[in-house]
């Protein structure tokens, strides 16, 4: 029994219609959403561009060389993780959604600046909590119908870990309040049912 069990038709369809490009006949999943959902994480990568870019020209203090040098590092990571999804929606015969209003209304995370080095650690590392929840998402849905996809979006999923963790072994080494010293991770506003000040003497 051959494998492709009728090459001379693929051979026809690849022939009228070769204005599809990359997209064929057997894609299994409905086209607009899956850009919808591609220019959604487009959004997301562009906010942390600008956010990280945005970190690396202000930090400041005792630690912000090194910590300046991971902003940049991560933004250059995060333009790249957006190129790859513009070129996948190009490939599926998408328009990358690039427009400033848009990625602002679309992005899944928000442009929070901060008011201290920590605290834009801190905005980044809920960012990067974000995106990981819902790539994860994005990694279930496309499965086995859109493997292109779905392993781009698990390789820009394992760096979004990697910022992750970089970020909060940063936060255990930077003093949220003074920018000096060192502290656990969790803020007030994380541990239920824990007073400010019980933290603190943890």
């Amino acid at each position: 029994m051959d494998f492709i069990a009728n090459i001379e038709e693929i051979r026809k369809r690849a022939r009228r219609h070769i204005e599809e490009g990359a997209f064929t006949k057997d894609y299994a999943l409905d086209r607009d959403p899956v850009v919808r959902i591609l220019n959604d994480a487009l959004a997301t990568e562009y906010m942390c561009v600008l956010r990280y870019r945005f970190h690396y020209f202000m930090a400041t203090g005792i630690h912000s060389a090194s910590v300046a040098k991971e902003f940049f590092q991560h933004a250059q990571e995060e333009q790249d993780h957006a190129d790859q999804l513009a070129e996948r929606i190009k490939q599926l015969g998408g328009k990358p959604e690039l427009h400033p209003s848009v990625i602002a209304e679309r992005s899944h995370s928000e442009y929070r600046e901060g008011t201290s080095l920590a605290d834009m650690i801190r905005e980044d590392l809920i960012a990067e909590r974000i995106a990981i929840e819902t790539y994860r998402e994005m990694v279930r849905y496309f499965g086995d119908k859109d493997t292109t996809s779905r392993v781009m979006m698990e390789g820009i999923l394992a760096k979004e870990e990697e910022h992750a963790d970089e970020l909060a072994d940063l936060l255990f080494a930077v003093q949220p309040d003074t920018n000096q010293g060192s502290r656990h991770l969790y803020f007030s506003d994380e541990t239920p049912g824990r007073t400010e000040r019980e933290q603190v003497g943890s």
